[in-house]
């Protein structure tokens, strides 16, 4: 049980630092669930992996990580937005790869909800996101 409770609390802090708060992402109708935590095979990084939730409409604002992210699109139709490309959209089993420090966006751009799975690479003790100005 003290595991669990420790978890938990693990979990809703890592979470708290993906959104910048619990209120922005109840706010805009998205939810991130990590889903594991590694260390890397890369001394000072480790792989995370989070399943992000979008209610439709829903949109992630501009932000950066610390390393690399592959976004695979789980359900519905995402639009990315990458700081000096052209909009990406992508459909359920499309993936995209965004390099680390690349300032950029998603939204929902379907009728329904949308879900990706993003997997990060990034340098350990850090903030796993930043939100961009």
């Amino acid at each position: 049980m003290k595991f669990l409770k420790s978890a938990t609390t693990i979990a809703l802090v890592t979470a708290c630092q993906f959104v910048g708060n619990a209120a922005f992402a109840q706010q805009t109708g998205i939810t991130r669930t990590e889903v594991q935590r590694h260390d890397f095979s890369v001394p000072g990084r480790e792989i995370v992996q989070v399943r992000v939730d979008f209610e439709s409409g829903a949109g992630f604002p501009r932000h950066r990580h610390p390393g690399e992210e592959v976004a695979y699109v789980l359900q519905g139709v995402m639009e990315y937005h990458l700081d000096g490309q052209a909009p990406i959209t992508l459909k359920a089993g499309d993936s995209l790869f965004i390099p680390a420090g690349t300032i950029h966006s998603a939204l929902n751009a379907g009728p329904g909800k949308a879900s990706e799975l993003a997997t990060y690479v990034i340098a350990k003790g850090k903030p796993p996101l930043e939100l961009a100005d």
